[in-house]
């Protein structure tokens, strides 16, 4: 499980790319690139990193569930996902 500081600081970036979003557009779209490098370099996206919602696990990533891989299977496992079972053929 991922340190609380680490999960914050990922919240902290995702809420500062929100907030400078219209701003960023506007300075990139005018082409004001001195504009865009007074901006904080975490409210760019790139800086933005998936992370597990549960665990905050950076690695094994599964977009539609919002996951990791290892939550996933656990809450498979556990039937806490509808329509989703072990496979055995």
């Amino acid at each position: 499980m991922a340190r609380e500081a680490v999960k914050a600081r990922e919240r902290k970036r995702q809420r500062l790319v929100k907030k400078y979003a219209e701003k960023r557009a506007a300075l990139k779209a005018a082409g004001d690139y001195e504009g865009l490098d007074r901006l904080p370099k975490n409210a760019s996206p790139v800086r933005l990193h998936n992370r597990c919602r549960l665990t905050g696990r950076p690695k094994g990533y599964v977009r539609y569930f919002g996951i990791s891989r290892v939550a996933l299977r656990k809450l498979a496992l556990a039937g806490k996902i509808p329509g989703m079972t072990k496979a055995s053929w």
